[in-house]
This record gives C-alpha cells, structure tokens and sequence, in this order.
C-alpha cells in the first residue's frame, strides 16, 4: 500500500492508506506501541467490498511525533479532520485499544460515523488509579517511562523488549537465563535488520509490529494519565448515537492482581450501560482480536456494517 499524507490546520501531518475502491467506507485506527500495518492482513479481506482507511495515530508510524497531541482530544480532534477533509461520511470508524478511545471520541463529536467498532478498547481501566492494575500499564506505559527517565538514546525496541513484563510469566527458576538467551537473538535480528520490525524465534510476531516507528512519549501519556486529562468517559459515551459494536476480549487477573487485558467484564457493562445503541461480542482470546481470531472478526466486522 502506498502512503498518503495529510496535514491538519495545527500543522500536524497524519499518515494514511486507501485500500479498496467501491462500498462503504472503514476506517480504522490501531492501537499505541504499533502502526496502521498491524491491520494490514484483515484490511486485504475488508477491502473486497469496502474501502477501508488505515490511519497512523499521532506518535506512530509516519504521522507527526509531537508530546503536545498526545491526549484523547488531541488525536481525535486530528484524525476528524482528517476524516472530514479527506474520506468523507457516512463511515464505519473501528478502533483497536487506544484506537478505541479515540474511536469514541470522534463518534461522540461527529455526525460522519454510522457505525463504531470498539475492539477491546480500554475504556474506564485506563484512567486514574485504576489504570494502575492494568497490564498495559506495568508493561508499555513503565518501560516508556523508565526509558525517557534514564535519559537513554539507546533502541527503544530493543529496551523495551528487555524490559517488558512477559518475563514474569516465565517460570523463576529458569527465567534469567532464557531471558538472556531470547535478548541474545534480539540483538542479533536489530544489528543485522535495525530497520525492520523486530522477530524472535518463538516470539509471536505481531508483538512487534509497527515499534519502530513508535514515539515512547506516547506511552509515557498513559503512565501519567495525562492522555485522559479533561475527558468524562460517561458523558463521551453518552454522546455518541451511531450504532457501536463492542469487540470484548478475554481479560483475567494474573497471580500479582494485574489484570491481564483491556477491561474486565465489570467494566465492559459500564460501556454498555453508557452507550445508547450498543451490543457487545466476546472472543476467546488475546488483546489482538484481528490477529489472534481475525476470520470471526472480518465476518462480525462486514456483518455489522452491512446490516
């Protein structure tokens, strides 16, 4: 797919790709650590009968790295005028976790969106207090901000891949020296391929995807909860009319109290009591519905928008 570009009346420049040429219209918004090649796959299915619009979130692939857009209003006021200058309604808007929240948010200010699709978009978990028990919270938010304070210029892929918290679901006895070994091989693949997503034998592939080309101060938003300043998720909820579909994921509290997923179940009947015209599917699987279950999820997708 060939990029396009566009650039907002603030001066900031958002990264875009067309894929398809007849039907309505998708676009979609991934989710923070990745980029719009994360989608790549199901958008070759989507776009046979749709056209469908993958969008580089602020901080992420080739769209502007600037700390002054990483907030809820910040992305979502970009990528709507994106959407209004350039697509055009009516739409379909899907967004994957923080994609998710800024979904929300151009749905709740824009007329342009008949249909939304939440993919286990973190909504009420990633906020104040609560965020603290979050997975996301101890593995990408605190390895960003651990890195932008050790005042580090080093590779973030392969910081963060060293630091991440998947090392503690390796058993303890074993766990330094396979840590050591996997770090080993990552060096290996980023001295041979630096500009490449990283790949480790055995690793899940996707885990990558998109990484290089990701702003670490984005994440150190979520850390600090300042991508959230100022938003009520109750009443952004609440504002939003078009249809939504809710794409839930399986979220389980781990030995330590965090909670491995987006939201929990609890959170989820919040979303629903919120939204005025919403349903709610549930996948057995990972955080990545497109990715670890993506034949159900193009069917759920084309049959929600077409219906």
């Amino acid at each position: 797919m060939n990029p396009k570009k566009y650039t907002t009346s603030n001066g900031t420049t958002l990264q875009y790709y067309c894929k398809g040429s007849a039907g309505p219209k998708l676009v979609m918004l991934h989710a923070q650590g990745t980029s719009s090649k994360s989608f790549e796959d199901v958008a070759d299915v989507l776009s046979r009968g749709m056209q469908v619009y993958l969008i580089d979130c602020p901080g992420h692939g080739g769209s502007s790295k600037d700390p002054s857009l990483y907030t809820l209003a910040g992305c979502g006021d970009a990528i709507l005028e994106l959407i209004t200058n350039e697509i055009g309604g009516p739409i379909a808007l899907l967004g994957h976790s923080s994609g998710g929240l800024i979904a929300a948010y151009i749905a709740s200010k824009s007329v342009l969106c008949a249909r939304l699709i939440l993919e286990d978009a973190p909504l009420f978990s990633c906020v104040g207090e609560r965020r603290k028990q979050m997975y996301n919270y101890v593995d990408l938010s605190t390895v960003c901000h651990n890195y932008l304070a050790s005042g580090s210029d080093d590779d973030f892929v392969l910081y963060y891949f060293e630091n991440q918290y998947a090392w503690n679901f390796f058993p303890e006895k074993t766990r330094e020296k396979t840590r050591k070994k996997f770090i080993a091989s990552a060096r290996k693949s980023r001295a041979k391929h630096p500009s490449k997503d990283l790949k480790v034998m055995f690793w899940p592939g996707e885990a990558f995807i998109g990484m290089n080309d990701y702003d670490p101060r984005f994440g150190e938003a979520f850390y600090t909860d300042s991508f959230n300043e100022g938003i009520d998720y109750e009443k952004l909820l609440g504002g939003i009319k078009c249809r939504t579909l809710f794409m839930k994921a399986t979220c389980k509290r781990g030995e330590d109290g965090i909670f491995q997923g987006a939201l929990t179940d609890e959170e989820l009947e919040h979303v629903l009591e919120c939204i005025p015209r919403v349903e709610a599917e549930h996948f057995h699987c990972g955080h990545g519905i497109h990715v670890d279950r993506n034949g159900d999820f193009n069917r759920s997708i084309k049959s929600f928008i077409m219906k």
